[in-house]
């Protein structure tokens, strides 16, 4: 055989045994949940915020950053919910380079998956116990869902992953807001193709089991951007783009028609100081048109303690080392700056 089986791996029950979450932060997940579920099915108007590192690399940063947020939320809490960004697995579009936290605990060691699904779950409820923040995560591996179920508010499905059946299907049984990005194509057409089979129920294969799912009325689309066949890069959060969506979502049979900008990536061609910029034309859109303020209801934002991005073994604290992000006080500024402008 061509696979060389090195562990089994253990069930997410047994690690949830082992790490549980404790009551009084299940408790503040359900408040959190129904907060954003509120504001994606219009009946709250507050904006989210779905901000902090590209990957979660390292513990004490992303802690350290994270717990900066706490303040800002406080202070913004009626007009803004932040959910800090925890992505604890790093999709490569070659499958090389570093992969996240649950598949490499320690950047500069060999992958270890068993002690990278513990670091997963130990840093969510870390994150949440010191924050009081709920997160979010990308769901690059489906079926790692079990091991974070409980402590997720926010699910990320990524442009190489919207189009995959397995992805559709598991976001279908989520019962959180759960972003699907465009393809790296930009097609419209196949984003919202997963919106629809991630709300409706399906009858599938799901680690083992024969599952059904009820469907999921929180999922929604994220606008990251895309690459032509040149391979350069092109922008869809401007005023023209989300009105084309909006014709689109109307077409369909879709529920909560909501889309969140991903200010970086393709939208930013990687170039993270024009976050800034993007999230401020996304918000001043918004003041122009209550279609696209009833459409837009948040944005994404890649944010670190130090700007911009570092190699592997720079041992920079607090800077990432995969995609560059916006520094600590870019990013705490342009919180406020948020808040004011949905006031």
């Amino acid at each position: 055989m061509s696979f060389h089986y090195l562990n089994q791996l253990p069930s997410p029950a047994d690690i949830i045994r082992e790490y549980p979450l404790p009551e009084k932060l299940a408790q503040l997940k359900q408040e959190r949940d129904a907060a954003i579920r509120d504001v994606l099915t219009g009946k709250d108007d507050r904006f989210l915020v779905i901000i902090g590192p590209c990957s979660a690399d390292s513990e004490e940063p992303v802690i350290d950053y994270v717990s900066r947020l706490t303040r800002i939320a406080e202070d913004v809490a009626d007009r803004l919910i932040i959910i800090p960004r925890v992505y604890t697995n790093k999709p490569r579009t070659t499958g090389e380079g570093y992969k996240g936290i649950a598949t490499q605990p320690d950047p500069e060691k060999a992958p270890d998956m068993v002690a990278g699904l513990i670091a997963m779950r130990k840093l969510h409820i870390r994150a949440i116990e010191e924050s009081g923040l709920t997160t979010a995560d990308e769901m690059l591996y489906p079926e790692n869902w079990g091991y974070v179920e409980d402590l997720l508010s926010y699910v990320a499905i990524g442009a190489r992953s919207v189009e995959d059946q397995q992805h559709r299907l598991v976001v279908s049984g989520f019962d959180v807001a759960s972003g699907m990005k465009n393809p790296t194509s930009g097609d419209f057409s196949v984003m919202l193709n997963s919106v629809y089979a991630a709300q409706h129920p399906h009858h599938f294969v799901y680690r083992g089991y024969e599952v059904e799912t009820p469907g999921n009325e929180l999922t929604h689309v994220v606008l990251r951007g895309a690459v032509s066949k040149h391979g350069n890069c092109t922008q869809n959060y401007h005023y023209e783009d989300i009105m084309r969506l909006i014709e689109m979502y109307n077409e369909r049979d879709l529920v909560n028609p909501a889309a969140i900008v991903d200010a970086n990536h393709s939208n930013s061609n990687k170039k993270y100081q024009e976050q800034v910029r993007i999230v401020k034309e996304v918000m001043h859109n918004r003041k122009l048109s209550a279609d696209i303020r009833n459409m837009v209801k948040g944005v994404m934002i890649e944010s670190y303690i130090e700007p911009g991005c570092q190699k592997i073994g720079d041992h920079i604290y607090g800077k990432s080392i995969t995609d560059p992000c916006l520094g600590w006080e870019e990013s705490s500024k342009l919180i406020y700056d948020i808040a004011e402008m949905n006031a």
